[in-house]
């Protein structure tokens, strides 16, 4: 394990270090997150996702693209047989 120190401005800033931003794989703009751990730790991690938009193609694609409808036919026979209890 390895330590880095950044020093806190009068306002409260941090300038996260270029190798923490690295190692985190984050760039200007991006988000991340400080978990308050109960004992007094805090970590941070990079949010994969920050936005709607950086979770375009993260489930793949379809074969044929389907419209509206078929989707929403498809997600009712899921929420049915999940219902039933029968295999997806």
């Amino acid at each position: 394990m390895k330590a880095v120190v950044a020093t806190i401005t009068g306002k409260g800033q941090v300038t996260i270090p270029a190798e923490v931003r690295r190692h985190l794989g984050v760039k200007t703009r991006d988000k991340i997150t400080f978990i308050l751990e109960p004992e007094g730790r805090a970590t941070v991690q990079a949010e994969p996702y920050p936005t709607i938009a950086s979770l375009a193609g993260a489930a793949g694609s379809l074969p044929v693209p389907m419209s509206w409808s078929e989707m929403r036919d498809v997600a009712r026979e899921d929420r049915l047989r999940a219902k039933l209890g029968l295999p997806p």
